[in-house]
């Protein structure tokens, strides 16, 4: 799910980010991009594995609250403040809010859905984001760019025809969490310029658990199949570990990914996620996408990757015009 995430702190960049880094550097970020990857699909291993067992409410509370709990050491051992202006709070809250429900939505599709196709369908939100910034943020955006994402919004249907016709309404989940992944990326992308990265991520971890953990204590005993929450037995403690403490792992290692490397080097890099989300689904689970899945998947990274090839074009051709002599 959280490959979204990628994008975020992608489009926070600066366009200088293209300028030289040596080398080291950059196969350091390069590195760390990769484990990102790696590590990113192993929260929704251990999300879809504790479904079947814990609510998904109480899942996203531990998702939240584990991460939170992680995030307050590297926030002492780095100095950080912890100071936001009074004037942020609403964007701090919009955003945690925001990721609340992307999450919320993304494990209870993966309860029944693979997590190949799921992830796929959320592979569309930076395409929401392009087509936001057109239309109702006035942003300039080529028409090429526009293109890739309708091609990428194609791709979905495909993706989501055959879950739809398997699971029924569950396959829409998937597509809730991508437009709400679409407007925490546009929040993120105010908040980042005034807030450290790491204390942005100790307090979407704080807010979202303040919000949630009430909703999760009010519904004992309602009966909720998404609410009521149950004591965990055996493995199942570590499952719910195991979503925050992947959800913090991964984050950590692509924001410093993101330091040491341009964000144009590292941003195709993030469509590794869908094909290792493939293999875990398929050796843990034994879910493999049909055909019209994968041909959905293939349309979704080939949009996005084009999309990505124009961002680093128009990049390059401010670059050069603001590098150009005055006439």
């Amino acid at each position: 799910m959280d490959a979204a995430f990628v994008i975020d702190l992608c489009e926070r960049m600066s366009n200088a980010a293209l300028l030289s880094t040596s080398n080291d550097r950059i196969l350091t970020g390069v590195a760390l991009m990769l484990g990102f990857c790696l590590t990113a699909p192993l929260l929704d291993v251990a999300a879809k594995l504790a479904s079947q067992s814990i609510p998904v409410g109480q899942i996203t509370a531990a998702r939240f609250v584990v991460q939170c709990v992680l995030m307050a050491p590297f926030i002492l051992i780095m100095k950080l403040s912890l100071r936001v202006a009074r004037t942020e709070w609403v964007a701090l809250i919009s955003r945690a809010v925001f990721l609340l429900f992307a999450t919320f939505c993304f494990i209870a599709a993966i309860r029944v859905m693979p997590l190949a196709d799921a992830l796929a369908i959320v592979f569309v939100a930076p395409f929401i984001v392009l087509l936001v910034g057109k239309f109702y943020l006035d942003e300039d955006v080529g028409p090429r760019r526009v293109g890739a994402a309708l091609v990428g919004f194609v791709g979905v249907l495909f993706v989501i025809q055959p879950s739809f016709a398997a699971f029924g309404a569950v396959a829409l989940l998937p597509l809730g969490t991508a437009v709400a992944f679409a407007f925490y990326i546009l929040v993120t992308r105010g908040l980042s310029r005034k807030v450290h990265p790491v204390t942005l991520q100790f307090y979407t971890g704080l807010v979202a658990s303040v919000l949630c953990l009430p909703v999760v204590l009010f519904a004992i005993g309602t009966g909720s199949d998404l609410f009521d929450p149950v004591w965990p037995e055996g493995i199942a403690w570590l499952w719910l570990f195991g979503v925050g403490f992947f959800a913090t792992i991964s984050h950590m290692m692509m924001t410093y990914a993101l330091s040491l490397a341009p964000s144009a080097t590292l941003a195709p890099l993030q469509y590794f996620e869908l094909p290792v989300a493939t293999l875990f689904g398929y050796f843990v689970f034994h879910d493999f996408p049909n055909t019209l899945s994968l041909i959905g998947i293939a349309i979704i990274i080939g949009a996005g990757l084009y999309m990505i090839h124009r961002e680093r074009v128009t990049a390059r051709a401010l670059m050069t015009e603001r590098a150009a002599p005055p006439v």
